[in-house]
């Protein structure tokens, strides 16, 4: 079992910047890879970064390619994601996720388990 708490969301205006943290609990984090997901009003959940368990790979939306960062602290447990230059249509509930798997990262049907979200919501 693998519990996920995610933080850093909060109110920016456009252009501006945010730091997203998601703590882990439970053993062998260093194993799965890692994703964020986010869901805004009205629309699908979607794929907006992954990195690979040893943080040797990364994958992106094209909509955030060049604006998000995601990266990993393996002795914290912690994934993050940098966002930079926001857009309002960043704004959504943004989750981390934990996968098994090495492949198939932009999908959410392979990752097990779910934060419960942080809102970034971003003003024009």
């Amino acid at each position: 079992q693998v519990q996920l708490v995610e933080s850093g969301g909060g109110l920016v205006q456009a252009g501006g910047s945010l730091r997203l943290s998601c703590a882990a609990s439970g053993r062998a984090f260093s194993r799965y890879a890692m994703g964020w997901f986010r869901q805004a009003p009205g629309k699908e959940r979607e794929f907006v970064a992954a990195i690979s368990w040893n943080g040797g790979s990364s994958y992106y939306a094209d909509s955030v390619k060049g604006r998000f960062t995601i990266s990993r602290d393996n002795a914290k447990n912690t994934v993050f994601l940098q966002m930079n230059r926001l857009k309002p249509e960043d704004t959504a509930v943004y989750y981390c996720a934990v996968s098994y798997y090495v492949d198939y990262l932009r999908k959410d049907e392979f990752y097990d388990y779910w934060g419960q979200g942080t809102q970034v919501t971003v003003s024009s």
